[in-house]
């Protein structure tokens, strides 16, 4: 049975908190009654984050297996809607209406969010990529079917709503996508149901990269999908329309040549991970791009950026 190291932290300055670990490599939060559950690559790295934080919060180290957190989803987890995509767990298909994400995304209003920058996003700027067919309609309702593990995400949480919302702001008839860090396969599974020709899903986690085939069995209309374990920073690949990339900031500052280099010129990068008070220095690191597309929802920042 796979088990999670993890960290139980109880604080009431959540912010301070993901600051510090950002540091040490968490792979997941889970945010609990008064405090969070913060979840690691490997022992070492938590034990580390152990350290840093126990002089400011207090910590307690656990052992989550995937069992434990398999049953409590299926008490919880609901399916989720993000515009025409809904994410759910293979025991909530067809069971009743999914329930509303936390805002629209911006194919369900033509009004911009109140949190949305002002700047138009990529539909309201046609171009040759961005502009649907008329011959090419776009699907209405889309279905994507997530088995829960707790090392990876469920599209429940909000840097991956984000992600789901951006690849609904530009048209990917036809397109090729490059998924980074790509966890449980629901962004590269999503981008194909939304007209993308192929998606590569890649992460240097094999379990990860497990999590992500056997999503794909789930989806057989994802026909074009494959998943590589490969570290971005080292991989040969050959570059995308669209690179989806939900990291962390600190990542992201650090992979932006890297990330850069993924994305053909004129194609779009897709950023999140950001927390808010982080929006600024990614925003300064991907300078040399435009920005398209922006929201901040729950403390987290989503971007969709245009390599020039």
């Amino acid at each position: 049975m796979k088990h999670y190291p993890a960290l139980d932290v109880s604080t009431s300055e959540a912010d301070l908190l993901l600051v510090i670990v950002d540091d040490f490599g968490p792979t997941a939060v889970e945010e609990r009654d008064q405090s969070l559950r913060i979840f690691f690559g490997n022992s070492g790295d938590r034990d580390k984050a152990q350290a840093a934080l126990s002089t400011r919060f207090k910590v307690t180290a656990v052992d989550v297996s995937d069992e434990d957190w398999a049953r409590r989803s299926q008490e919880d987890l609901k399916p989720i809607t993000v515009g025409r995509i809904t994410v759910a767990p293979p025991w909530a298909i067809n069971h009743g209406p999914p329930a509303p994400s936390a805002e629209p995304s911006p194919l369900e209003s033509h009004e911009p969010l109140a949190h949305e920058t002002p700047q138009p996003s990529a539909l309201e700027q046609p171009s040759a990529l961005e502009q649907p067919s008329a011959l090419s309609p776009q699907p209405l309702d889309i279905e994507v079917v997530i088995l829960p593990s707790m090392g990876f995400g469920t599209g429940h949480h909000v840097t991956t709503r984000l992600c789901l919302a951006a690849l609904q702001t530009i048209n990917l008839r036809g397109r090729a996508v490059l998924d980074v860090g790509t966890g449980s396969g629901v962004l590269a599974i999503a981008a194909v149901r939304l007209g993308a020709a192929h998606a590569l899903g890649i992460d240097y986690d094999p379990d990860a990269i497990q999590s992500a085939r056997d999503n794909l069995d789930l989806n057989p209309e994802a026909r074009e999908v494959r998943f590589e374990r490969m570290d971005l920073a080292n991989a040969a690949l050959t570059p995308a329309d669209v690179v989806t990339a939900n990291l962390t900031a600190a990542l992201l500052i650090r992979s932006v040549s890297a990330l850069l280099a993924a994305v053909r010129p004129g194609g779009f990068l897709i950023l999140s991970g950001i927390q808010s008070h982080e929006g600024a220095q990614v925003r300064q690191a991907f300078s040399g791009t435009e920005v398209c597309w922006e929201r901040d929802e729950d403390g987290w920042v989503g971007l969709v950026v245009k390599k020039t």
